[in-house]
């Protein structure tokens, strides 16, 4: 994951920085000392496949909250923009996890 407005050893601090979509329209994400769940929708942002969302979490146990959006690039990748409510916002560029064999990597619900 890249985001716009942090470094690679602010976003990956606690952990490896993810984004991640249920098929429940759910997701979390994942990035410096955020945890969060999302609420999402399917949308067309600039004309392409992707999400609206809305999200709720902790940052270092504070409550947090805001909106965002995502959708797939030309290339595969998806990008997008997240909005801390009252706060900062970042675009960020996510590709899929995959194993050493390329292969897609799953996620566990809990992680």
């Amino acid at each position: 994951m890249e985001m716009e407005l942090w470094d690679a050893d602010a976003f990956d601090l606690v952990g490896p920085a993810f984004i991640e979509f249920g098929s429940d329209l759910h997701g979390r994400i994942q990035f410096i000392a955020v945890d969060g769940w999302m609420d999402c929708r399917a949308a067309t942002p600039s004309g392409r496949a992707g999400v609206e969302f809305t999200w709720e979490g902790s940052d270092e146990g504070d409550e947090v909250s805001g909106r965002g959006w995502a959708a797939v690039a030309d290339d595969g990748a998806l990008e997008g923009r997240i909005f801390f409510h009252n706060g900062d916002d970042s675009g960020f560029r996510a590709v899929r996890a995959t194993g050493p064999d390329g292969a897609e990597r799953p996620r566990s619900p809990a992680t």
